[in-house]
């Protein structure tokens, strides 16, 4: 008999793996406690941008015409229970308020919800990023509080969606890891995931422990990687060098790669700030945090290049007060191909000009929404011509296709100014300069 799968937390994480679930063929019943949320997904409407979900939502959902109605949506917890074979923990783990530490009040409670209605043998996967640990805890806790008792097992599965291509990441995964303690486990999980392991997917089986620590690992490791060319970008502003120049020579070497090493004003999100925060929290409960403090001098590179764009806006403008300064900022998420606004370092900037008398003007093709709610002192332009038009400075801080694209000499033609600052070294200089603009890019004094 086919298993049947259950989704709780329909989120950025739980909504894309419902979906992914469903196109694999299984059919699924998803859980939120939003009712908001819900009614959307119902109506086959995703509450964020992530390109191709929609569409794959409405592809499945029941009562929408033509779908294969392999989806529901729920807020019954006792009907997740009686429903599933597999239970798919996605909900929130946050950064703790005023700590570094992980906020685990909504794993926990999502735990506490589900295991009374566990009364038949069920395996239950986490697959929100935690602290190293918590799988151990959260599986004694089902033993004693779900009815079948030890028949309630725990899989840990971390996700490793990239935002902008999370469809792509649940359907063809570039690596499978699943932390169990029994071979019904494992086994459970291989049907899950017959179709990506027959398309070459690596499937890795470890510990708890392991498994908890490969996100978190990966995340710092990506995070040292950005901090690197970011702290090299620093040298070479001091030297008279050219990170872009730099990145490419040392990235030919296979033992490096290409990958990551674009300068410019750092990494945010909802992922890889509080992860590596989190990560350092831990290790220091745990007595390892001299093993970790390479990670507070990460954040602080990243946190700094921040202040380093607002400084160099300020230097290109003559050096002085913002004050009556008009200010273009495209860009407002904290990565292309997402409305995903969450500690974005466009906007931290945006709103550093702003707060010191700059009068800035944002625009941004999918964040709007989003950047509004978060800074409303803001301004917004419908369109990259309509937040340059007037502009001293243009700043490029997040790095959309569209303003690659965009025709320098057509904004060239509404700006007070031709002075652009790519904060993403995304842009073609010759491109920018042909058309009479001032270009200068973070860690590129003389290019």
């Amino acid at each position: 008999m086919a298993l049947k799968i259950t989704v709780i937390g329909t989120g950025y994480l739980g909504a894309t793996h419902a979906a992914a679930m469903a196109e694999l063929g299984f059919e699924v019943l998803a859980l939120d406690v939003v009712p908001e949320k819900i009614e959307m997904l119902r109506r086959g409407e995703v509450p964020m941008f992530e390109p191709g979900l929609e569409e794959l939502l409405r592809k499945h959902v029941a009562g929408i015409e033509g779908s294969t109605e392999r989806l529901r949506f729920t807020m019954d917890w006792a009907e997740i229970g009686a429903f599933g074979d597999v239970h798919f923990v996605c909900v929130n783990t946050p950064q703790r308020h005023g700590e570094y530490a992980c906020d685990m009040s909504y794993v926990d409670s999502a735990f506490a919800s589900l295991a009374p209605h566990l009364h038949n043998a069920a395996l239950v996967v986490g697959k929100s990023t935690v602290p190293v640990g918590s799988a151990d805890r959260l599986a004694a806790y089902l033993a004693e509080h779900a009815p079948a008792g030890e028949g309630a097992e725990l899989a840990w599965n971390p996700e490793f969606l990239r935002e902008g291509f999370a469809v792509n990441d649940t359907l063809h995964p570039d690596r499978l890891v699943v932390g169990v303690r029994s071979e019904r486990a494992e086994k459970l999980l291989r049907e899950v995931y017959a179709a990506p392991i027959a398309e070459g997917s690596p499937f890795v089986v470890t510990d708890f422990p392991t498994a908890e620590l490969v996100k978190t690992s990966a995340n710092s490791f990506l995070a040292t990687k950005i901090s690197f060319i970011n702290a090299m970008a620093e040298v070479c502003e001091a030297a008279g060098g050219d990170v872009a120049k730099l990145a490419e020579a040392i990235g030919y070497d296979d033992r490096i790669g290409k990958k990551f090493l674009r300068a410019g004003i750092g990494f945010g999100g909802g992922c890889l700030p509080k992860d590596i925060r989190a990560f350092m929290a831990r290790a220091g409960e745990l007595g390892a945090d001299q093993a970790l403090t390479f990670l507070r001098e990460i954040d602080s590179i990243n946190m700094r290049q921040r202040g380093q764009m607002v400084e160099l806006t300020r230097q290109a403008l003559g050096g002085g007060p913002f004050l009556g300064k008009r200010v273009a900022v495209l860009g407002a998420t904290f990565k292309p191909d997402s409305d995903d606004v969450r500690d974005s370092p466009a906007l931290n900037v945006a709103g550093q000009i702003h707060l010191q008398g700059g009068q800035v003007t944002v625009y941004d093709p999918k964040g709007m929404t989003n950047a509004r709610r978060l800074f409303p002192t803001l301004g917004y332009a419908d369109s990259a011509v309509e937040a340059v038009r007037g502009a001293d400075v243009v700043l490029h801080l997040t790095e959309w296709r569209e303003f690659r694209e965009l025709d320098p000499a057509a904004l060239g033609e509404v700006a007070a100014t031709r002075l652009v600052l790519d904060g993403r070294n995304a842009l073609d200089p010759s491109l920018w300069r042909a058309a009479g603009w001032t270009y200068r890019a973070m860690g590129r004094p003389t290019a």
